[in-house]
């Protein structure tokens, strides 16, 4: 029988760091069902990453169970769909205007769930999805995140370590991971585990990790570095049918990835700095240690002509000085000695701490480089603790000062509010970095050396022709400095060929760039990805107005029903929206091959000969215009991976790939039954195939 799919789209979507989903019975008591299986599907698109995760539960209940599901979703990331499979019939949840649910169980919930799923899980439940004693059924959950880049380096995280709520093994553990890149990947491999099989042709690489009858106790971490050779603007775009595009901004949706050629400059621009020390309790041991180091590094690498300040708190707000001093060898040892006797105390008031900061600056001007560097390990606790109403807070100190600020945010640990320090940073021309406990004091210097470095800042962006691109997300753009990107994502209403602009300054000189992008005609499968990116950037954009505003007021309201419209219609998660479900038909199901209801893409044609010795051919057609690497793995009667096999392919046709027999380290395999997969990329057909000796 093969096995094709048939989508209900529902379009959801967003971006960080991801674990396997839990479904619970009871909260308080610490009653959840048992995880059986775990299938992780990666397709990294130039750093887009979509993930799709698939958790086989088994209900070991008396009783039946009403889906109760949640999953540890870090807040800077959202899911772009979520089904379930129970007794072979799909369903999908859809979006409605509902606030998101809470876990039951609230500050009684059971310790290990909770340190499990975080500050900010997604959580589902649906009395109507009922699961019977003894009975099996699965969750799938797609996501969408942008990895994290710096200097060409890449890393993709799952963590995929169930050990603190389940200690009995899994029947199968499975990651599949893909990518494409414009530019070239130099380095690819899995760091945490022993992949079954690793493949890297330059643009394309891909690698599967297969086990069985395991413990889920290890994270997946996939790491990539992509050339230095290669910088420029890379871009990615598709044209809907007028009938799939919910809004009045054009059929095109497209992003594209800056990362122009620095200019080469020996000059080091005049900065004003403002060094912000979290030294909560959560900050003890190693992490103060760290931070203090962080500081020092900095204070040592100021130049003559740098104003400076450094902000410590924790529950009270302390400063070094006033107000900035000039960089002497007085004030740099003053400044040693303060760093030096930072000590931890009290919880996390960051928006106290702001308002200390910020309005230090309004004494300077445009003319330098004005920074906040700001480290924190955790959620506000005092003060200001909503994360959009804390960053309207801070936009709304900083433009009170008249002056730009650059707000370079570093998150350190496991606990930290990611989507917080991010939008800090994406709000105010800075850049984000999220940090493990001992990582703060090796990323300073290079992060010091890279900001030394600007390639542009103030920027600005324009296209020509003009009043083609409209919609154009993140707005304003951030700076851009030597070994990181820009990701920007937009609308258009005509395609074809448009030049992008990208001025600014450097150093107080006038920079411009210059590109071709070319805008696509035809709707592309491949970046259908495309339509949520632009939506999660419009939400966000739209929710830091809405938090600047009394949320009674009709601006508040207006924004507010734009997001959930948009939220609704492009299916990405809001806070004013939530899953509901079960949505209405049949998501997937199995299509016998007599049953002649729709003329199928993709076509098996078996291989020849079969019974083989030693080797056989494997045959397919392809009835759409695919282009790309179709991907065959042939695996033993047991599951192992044997070997994988890769054939170019360009559109309608039938085509060929021939087995030698062999496995992946070139043996002969022995006599018996072995099954084969093609992957087409948006379907995989399974046959069997007999070796005879």
């Amino acid at each position: 029988m093969k096995r094709f799919y048939l989508f209900v789209i529902l379009v959801l979507f967003s971006a960080s760091l991801f674990a396997n989903g839990v479904c619970i019975e009871n909260a308080e008591t610490g009653v959840w069902l048992q995880l059986v299986e775990s299938s992780v599907d990666v397709q990294i698109e130039n750093q887009v990453c979509i993930v799709t995760t698939t958790q086989k539960f088994l209900n070991t209940l008396p009783t039946p169970f009403s889906l109760k599901y949640a999953f540890p979703l870090y807040e800077d990331a959202s899911a772009t769909g979520l089904r379930w499979e129970i007794e072979d019939t799909w369903y999908e949840a859809i979006i409605t205007a509902t606030e998101p649910d809470t876990i039951p169980g609230g500050s009684n919930m059971n310790y290990y769930l909770e340190q499990y799923l975080g500050d900010t899980p997604l959580y589902f439940s649906s009395e109507d999805a009922i699961i019977q004693p003894d009975s099996l059924f699965q969750v799938e959950l797609t996501y969408v995140q942008l990895l994290p880049y710096a200097f060409g380096d890449v890393d993709f995280y799952y963590p995929n370590d169930y050990s603190l709520l389940q200690a009995t093994i899994l029947n199968s553990q499975e990651l599949h991971l893909e990518l494409n890149s414009f530019r070239t990947i130099e380095e690819f491999e899995l760091i945490s585990h022993t992949p079954t099989n690793i493949l890297n042709n330059g643009n394309y690489a891909e690698l599967d990790f297969l086990e069985f009858e395991s413990i889920a106790d290890t994270d997946y971490h996939m790491q990539y570095s992509l050339s230095l050779d290669e910088l420029g603007l890379f871009s990615m775009s598709t044209y809907l049918d007028p009938a799939n595009v919910p809004d009045e901004h054009g059929n095109g949706f497209f992003t594209f990835i800056a990362e122009p050629e620095p200019e080469n400059s020996g000059n080091v621009i005049d900065k004003v700095f403002t060094l912000m020390v979290d030294r909560s309790g959560s900050m003890n041991g190693n992490k103060i240690v760290q931070a203090r180091n962080a500081a020092a590094f900095i204070v040592n690498n100021l130049n003559e002509g740098d104003l400076f300040n450094i902000i410590d708190f924790g529950t009270d707000i302390a400063s070094f000085a006033d107000e900035h001093v000039p960089y002497t060898p007085e004030n740099q040892t003053a400044a040693l000695n303060y760093v030096e006797n930072i000590l931890i105390n009290g919880y996390t008031n960051i928006s106290g701490a702001f308002d200390v900061a910020v309005p230090q600056f309004a004494a300077v001007n445009d003319s330098t480089a004005n920074i906040i560097i700001f480290f924190t390990d955790g959620m506000p606790t005092v003060g200001i603790t909503g994360t959009y109403e804390l960053v309207s807070h801070v936009q709304n100190l900083i433009s009170q000062t008249e002056t730009g600020i650059n707000l370079f945010t570093f998150g350190i640990g496991n606990d930290v509010n990611a989507q917080l320090v991010t939008l800090l940073a994406s709000e105010n021309n800075g850049l984000s970095v999220l940090l493990g406990d001992d990582e703060l004091e090796e990323v300073i210097t290079n992060f010091y050396l890279m900001i030394r470095n600007p390639v542009l800042i103030n920027t600005e962006i324009s296209f020509t022709p003009a009043n083609i691109v409209s919609e154009v997300y993140p707005d304003p753009l951030p700076n851009l400095y030597q070994g990181i990107q820009m990701i920007v994502s937009g609308r258009y209403i005509e395609p074809g060929m448009i030049t992008v602009s990208l001025d600014g300054d450097a150093f107080g000189q006038p920079v411009n760039y210059e590109y071709e992008m070319s805008l696509s005609d035809t709707t592309n499968s491949q970046y259908q990805f495309l339509t949520k990116l632009w939506a999660k950037s419009k939400i966000e954009h739209l929710l830091i107005e809405y938090y600047s505003l009394d949320p009674n007021s009709p601006q508040a309201e207006a924004i507010r029903n734009l997001v959930i419209e948009i939220s609704i219609n492009y299916g990405v998660l809001s806070p004013f929206t939530n899953y509901s479900g079960p949505g209405t038909g049949i998501i997937e199901k199995e299509i016998p091959e007599t049953e002649n209801t729709l003329i199928q893409p993709y076509e098996l044609l078996g291989n020849y000969p079969n019974p083989f010795n030693p080797s056989t051919t494997i045959s397919f057609s392809i009835k759409n215009d695919y282009t790309g690497f179709v991907l065959i793995k042939i695996y033993n009667s047991k599951g192992q991976f044997v070997k994988l096999l890769a054939l170019q392919v360009n559109g309608q046709g039938s085509y060929e790939i021939f087995w030698d027999g062999t496995n992946k380290k070139g043996e002969t395999v022995s006599s018996g039954l072995y099954f084969y997969t093609v992957d087409f990329g948006d379907a995989i057909l399974t046959s069997k195939m007999l070796m005879l000796k």
